[in-house]
């Protein structure tokens, strides 16, 4: 029987040069699994649970460790193949092939359920990968850290003339991606309130500065924020309790004309119904009622959504700025009976297509030193290589300030197509040069401009109507393997759950080496080139010029 849980074992990457692997071509994906089930970054690391509810990094205990003795084994010509979280293989490929290719999730369209994958991951067969847990590169609360802030960023710009400064954001859900909501918020001037049913999660993110405050009560919180608000302050208030219920009190208090909430969204793990409270239990409770009866469970947790997505609407109908921030929530709420659950936007349409149009999305990297000098000469020698770029430049100061490193030191900004390049094959100067004490891993997020097919998220309401087709992702992962990088993956269902999502990713190491630049260069063009050929096909202009700008070929527009 597969050990699932297994609270004797902590996990932390090694530091340092010396090498436990055959090069750090193989050492990079070793440190940053064990990084994924560091106590510090994981939500749950006894039962290799990072973030996402259920997003694990390796299948079982025994798992992960055939994966950890392989990768330690592996030479710079093969390729271990990964399968859902199992070790299943390895081949000799060449040295421009990735060292290790994983596959997590992915199941036939007909069979693309909740009961089904839970049938399969029961009976060991399949574990959940969300995007960046299952494919070794989650970095804490940070990796969504600045796509959070540009969300924000650009409500700001669309609504309130470029600034937070003197507005109230409500929101839910405080655990790994949630968490980054309320440092986003007030980095960009505003006050938020944000619920959670647990106070745990609260509190870790307090600890860590993601979140300012914890509130004995509703009441205590509400004070705290509009005070905030009224003083043109930036303050972000965390409060125990379940959005099902807050929510709607909240906004019968906005509709009396007690205050206004000016944003409403909400990031709780409602993509997965299992990973949503009912209100009808404790959070004691949860985790036994959800294994008893999960289909009654489900039922219980998408009444609740209906009511959650109810308030947000009437929010909306109220005149807030509302909207859906990926977690598939709308749906699951339309499935608890809640007809108009898709009257307000997906954050993608509403705020950040005009990004992707230009191959911009999460560029992250990692110190595999797990000196935090080494991000700070990253960062300066970014600000060095796009001088003209003042947002970069708030931002990275800001995370500067703000951020602390979770697990391995990193970083991420969003970088557009040629940026990439420039910036990867920067970092492995730095390595070549001692200005870094060790290699850097440059990866991203699996939601980027041209890695993934999410109806509900990443392509909702696409120009052309192909929010559906999924040849996108895996001509990226194909495109990406073929490029150099270190190891690609492929996913079904990340944060918006089984059935509504197909997404890539990839990883590369900045070794110093010559080969490493070749590859960088190659894989850190292309990959973003993939968002702005996808945009541009399905008739967004300014992809069309970003491509005739940039020198991106696309055949159909060169007859």
């Amino acid at each position: 029987m597969a050990t699932m849980h297994d609270p004797s074992r902590t996990i932390r990457a090694a530091r340092g040069t010396e090498l436990s692997a055959k090069s750090w071509q193989t050492e990079a994906p070793l440190r940053m699994l064990m990084n994924n089930l560091d106590p510090e970054v994981a939500e749950r690391p006894e039962d290799l649970v990072v973030y996402g509810g259920t997003g694990r990094a390796a299948r079982s205990w025994e798992a992960y460790d055939a994966i950890v003795a392989t990768l330690k084994t592996l030479d710079d010509d093969e390729t271990l193949l990964v399968q859902s979280g199992k070790p299943v293989g390895v081949f000799r490929t060449n040295v421009w092939a990735p060292r290790v290719l994983l596959a997590n999730s992915n199941l036939v369209g007909d069979w693309a359920t909740w009961p089904e994958f839970r049938k399969l991951e029961a009976e060991g067969l399949m574990m959940y990968g969300q995007m960046t847990a299952g494919s070794w590169i989650y970095i804490g609360t940070q990796g969504i850290l600045q796509g959070t802030f540009e969300t924000f960023a650009a409500i700001a710009e669309k609504r309130f003339g470029g600034t937070l400064t003197g507005t109230l954001t409500l929101t839910g859900g405080c655990g790994g991606m949630g968490g980054a909501q309320p440092l986003a918020v007030t980095l960009n001037g505003g006050a938020c309130l944000i619920v959670d049913v647990s106070e745990e999660r609260l509190l870790r993110r307090v600890g860590k500065r993601y979140l300012d405050e914890l509130a004995p009560s509703l009441d205590a919180a509400l004070e705290r924020v509009l005070a905030a608000k009224a003083s043109k302050t930036s303050l972000s208030v965390g409060v125990v309790g379940n959005a099902a219920e807050l929510f709607p009190e909240i906004l019968r208090r906005h509709q009396a004309g007690e205050f206004t909430v000016d944003i409403v969204t909400d990031q709780t793990s409602a993509h997965d119904p299992l990973s949503y409270l009912p209100t009808e239990f404790s959070v004691s409770e949860w985790s036994a009622e959800a294994e008893s009866d999960p289909e009654g469970f489900t039922k219980k947790s998408q009444n609740a959504m209906a009511r959650h997505v109810q308030a947000m609407v009437e929010f909306q109908d109220a005149g807030a700025e509302v909207f859906d921030y990926g977690n598939s929530i709308r749906d699951e709420a339309r499935k608890g009976g809640y007809s108009r659950a898709f009257e307000f936007p997906g954050f993608v349409p509403a705020y950040i297509r005009p990004l992707f149009c230009e191959g911009l999305g999460p560029f992250r990297w990692v110190a595999l030193s797990g000196d935090p000098e080494d991000i700070r000469v990253t960062d300066e020698a970014l600000k060095e290589l796009f001088p003209e770029n003042a947002h970069l430049h708030r931002w990275l100061d800001a995370a500067a300030e703000h951020v602390e490193f979770e697990g391995l030191p990193a970083r991420i900004c969003w970088l557009g197509y040629g940026e990439r390049a420039k910036a990867g094959v920067l970092f492995n100067e730095l390595v070549a040069s001692g200005k870094v004490s060790a290699p850097i891993v440059i990866g991203r997020d699996h939601l980027d401009s041209g890695s993934v097919a999410s109806p509900y998220r990443e392509t909702e309401s696409m120009k052309d109507g192909s929010d559906a087709i999924a040849d996108w992702p895996l001509l990226n992962a194909m495109l990406n393997t073929a490029s150099g990088a270190t190891w690609v993956s492929i996913h079904h269902g990340g944060g918006v759950g089984i059935g509504r999502s197909i997404h890539a990713g990839q990883v590369s190491v900045a070794d110093g080496s010559a080969l490493a630049a070749e590859k960088l260069s190659r894989l850190l063009t292309n990959d973003p080139g993939m968002g702005v050929i996808r945009h541009a096909d399905a008739g967004y202009e300014r992809a069309i010029d970003v491509a005739a700008e940039r020198g991106v070929r696309i055949p159909m527009q060169e007859q």
